[in-house]
């Protein structure tokens, strides 16, 4: 009767771990197309939304997202804990760093390292649709000048 019960016990355990289906692995692909983008505004910014694609652009850990950012909004003197990639998809944004204005039109790609203090916002016309990525949450600490 004992080696029945291990033998059930065993074929038990056996199909339980068969059952288990593991996670996707990291490489596996992400297609989002645009109607499935879920955007949400960012707390306290009055219009700048963000849409997540892998990760969560307010959560902890890496995150890949689109940002719409309104025409004609400029952020104050600020800079960022971690390198920050960005791709302009449309609109034109801009940086200000020690003093330089540089336009940033659609296609284009800046990466601002961290701790560069700046300014920064989007030209007015167009909204400006950005496609950011970090290893960590993004984050805009204000610097006084």
């Amino acid at each position: 009767m004992t080696k029945i019960k291990v033998a059930i016990a065993t074929l038990m355990l056996s199909t339980a771990a068969w059952a288990y289906i593991p996670p996707p692995e990291p490489n596996d692909p992400i297609s989002e197309p645009v109607s499935a983008l879920v955007w949400k505004e960012v707390p306290g910014s009055q219009g700048i939304y963000y849409a997540n694609v892998k990760g969560d652009l307010l959560g902890n850990g890496p995150y890949e997202a689109f940002v719409r950012f309104p025409g004609g909004r400029d952020n104050p003197y600020h800079r960022h804990t971690q390198a920050l990639p960005t791709v302009v998809l449309q609109g034109t944004f801009y940086a200000i760093i020690d003093g330089k204005t540089v336009d940033y039109p659609p296609g284009s790609y800046y990466w601002l390292p961290a701790g560069l203090k700046h300014f920064s916002g989007c030209r007015a016309g167009p909204d400006c649709l950005l496609f950011q990525y970090q290893i960590n949450r993004f984050d805009l600490v204000p610097v006084n000048k």
